[in-house]
């Protein structure tokens, strides 16, 4: 979006309907579980409005829980009916905008591992098992430590940075040490090759000096969405 889309407020609710964007399966392409098959649910709104973001997220509808459970069913079975998908990552936008602890826990009941990806603004109670993959965003002064309710819930950080944006040319202490949580460096695709190798090459020298680990966005080598 680029930081064009509307800062949208928190969506209250039991969680029985969610604002989507779209269902699809594919590969997961960055973050701890990288390469893994997945029904990717991307729900619409986020309370952020960067302006590397790359991702649509508006253009959304209301669905009814239900609706979207059977969409993932029959996204992760194959030809014969046999389950071959069983990690849900839930993304957006920013997913805990929306009350969405009633469909990681149905998604759970079923077997799949639930994933989300998260800014790292807001907290809700979800599952214990359910992953959190938190990408802090800095601002003018840097980064913040993230929210202490949920510090003890991220499964993995993941840094975004580039060369020629000075808030996000490092990673920080965000209170990943304490929980001695895995860190994640990944370039942000800036759709300039010169720029996006520059980015890259940052990242990879900010692995090499701090032992954090380097996320590329395979989705985007592989094309696919």
């Amino acid at each position: 979006m680029f930081g064009q889309n509307p800062k949208r407020s928190v969506v209250t609710g039991d969680g029985s309907s969610l604002e989507l964007k779209s269902i699809f399966k594919t590969l997961q392409g960055e973050g701890p579980l990288v390469g893994m098959p997945a029904v990717f649910i991307r729900l619409g709104g986020c309370n952020l409005a960067c302006k590397f973001c790359d991702t649509d997220f508006e253009d959304f509808q209301r669905y009814e829980l239900e609706q979207i459970i059977q969409q993932v069913l029959a996204l992760s079975v194959d030809e014969y009916g046999a389950t071959i998908v069983k990690l849900v990552v839930i993304t957006g936008g920013e997913p805990l905008r929306q009350p969405i602890e009633l469909c990681c826990q149905k998604l759970i009941d079923l077997g799949f591992t639930v994933q989300i990806e998260t800014n790292g603004t807001l907290y809700r109670a979800l599952p214990k098992s359910v992953l959190i993959v938190c990408s802090p965003k800095a601002g003018a002064n840097g980064y913040s430590r993230i929210r202490e309710d949920l510090l003890p819930h991220i499964s993995a950080i993941k840094f975004l940075v580039a060369k020629n944006i000075q808030e996000y040319s490092d990673i920080a202490e965000v209170g990943q040490s304490k929980y001695n949580i895995p860190v994640f460096i990944q370039p942000i695709d800036q759709e300039n090759l010169e720029i996006n190798n520059e980015n890259t090459k940052l990242a990879l020298e900010l692995a090499l000096r701090t032992g954090c680990r380097v996320s590329m966005q395979l989705h985007k080598i592989w094309g696919i969405e």
